[in-house]
């Protein structure tokens, strides 16, 4: 009865405030993109391949800015004023946006991009958007102030770089993106926290549009400009609605869960690729092909459908944690993480099994194109 009650209200929401910002960011990215490429083209600012790229020959990139202007330009159009902690989200957008295509350009170096995130993440805990409560998950309420500003921190930048590090084939990080800040931003405007709503909105609008050049096979890639600005985004608005709230409303009592969700497949599979990196006495930074998405385009599984898939399988996450939100935290946790482990593992045995029996048939080894 309660979600019932939600979804009317998000209905109303929607077509009075948010269906807007959606529509104006989506037109703007379309309007851009092209305009983009062209530059791009015209002045050689192409994404080359490398041990870490799926694509094969240099393909635009920088699609990003398209995402970014288009969100931000409903953004200015509908709010006359900005509170404290906007004004700081909005700053670190800004920021991160050319920190993104300065990279893109000039490829920086790791070690200062990180600096910068983690000096960027410091700011918006400073300026009030902070993990201040677990919401009794695992037994933990408030968190000591202290800890409040480290969770903060280490989360917005690990989320920021896990989005960074799943953009690894056509369709993939817009795709997971569209859908996350779709999500976010419902909950968010059933909280009545609008701007941060009308944020994920907008977002959401741009992405949709980029998504129509970027879907396989892409025309323009969105870069480092895109990819770190959308997951600063979804880290911030996890963490929102872990704030707006605060106590269990009706029938959802799992927040931290449902905040997790949104970027759960991203930050478990960066996770994982890591950990399995040092157990093999390697950097976990160094260049594979071993994320999610790899382990069916490794064997040959077309970019589009492997996107569709995970995509898929992230909406499932989503919704299995929404459905059950009346279920223990702990419990709804435990079974999303073994949700996503199995998924992993399928797409790992199909995978392999795929490779063995083109390895059979024409008669040359995989092990090549698998490191």
């Amino acid at each position: 009865m309660y979600l019932s009650t939600c979804l009317l209200q998000i209905n109303l929401y929607l077509l009075k405030q948010i269906s807007f910002p959606f529509i104006i960011a989506f037109a703007a990215s379309l309007i851009l993109i092209p305009v983009i490429i062209k530059l791009v083209v015209k002045y050689h600012l192409f994404d080359k391949p490398d041990l870490r790229k799926e694509h094969t020959n240099p393909i635009p990139t920088l699609g990003g800015i398209a995402i970014v202007l288009g969100t931000l330009l409903p953004l200015f159009l509908w709010q006359t004023s900005f509170s404290i902690a906007g004004l700081y989200v909005l700053t670190a957008i800004v920021l991160i946006f050319f920190m993104g295509i300065i990279d893109d350009l000039k490829d920086l170096n790791a070690s200062f991009k990180l600096i910068i995130e983690l000096a960027v993440a410091a700011m918006i805990a400073f300026g009030g958007i902070r993990i201040t409560s677990l919401h009794g998950l695992f037994g933990i309420n408030e968190l000591p102030v202290i800890m409040q500003y480290v969770f903060t921190i280490i989360a917005i930048a690990g989320v920021t770089n896990a989005f960074n590090l799943i953009d690894g084939i056509d369709g993939l990080a817009g795709g997971l993106s569209l859908i996350s800040l779709v999500s976010a931003g419902a909950l968010l405007s059933i909280s009545g926290d609008h701007f941060f709503a009308l944020l994920a909105f907008a977002m959401a609008g741009g992405v949709a549009g980029f998504l129509f050049f970027n879907y396989y096979p892409a025309k323009i890639f969105m870069g480092d400009t895109g990819s770190l600005v959308i997951g600063f985004m979804l880290a911030v608005l996890s963490i929102r609605i872990m704030q707006v709230y605060t106590i269990p409303v009706g029938e959802i009592n799992n927040i931290p869960v449902i905040a997790l969700s949104l970027v759960l497949i991203p930050v478990f599979d960066t996770l994982r690729v890591f950990l399995f990196r040092i157990l093999r006495g390697k950097s976990a930074f160094s260049p594979d092909k071993t994320h999610i998405h790899h382990l069916l385009t490794n064997a040959g599984y077309n970019h589009g459908l492997v996107a569709r898939l995970i995509c898929f399988f992230h909406s499932v996450v989503l919704l299995q944690v929404i459905l059950f939100s009346r279920f223990d935290q702990e419990l709804v946790l435990l079974t999303s993480i073994a949700l996503v482990t199995l998924i992993t593992l399928a797409f790992k045995t199909i995978g392999e099994r795929r490779i063995l029996l083109l390895e059979k048939h024409y008669k040359f080894s995989f092990e090549n194109i698998r490191e």
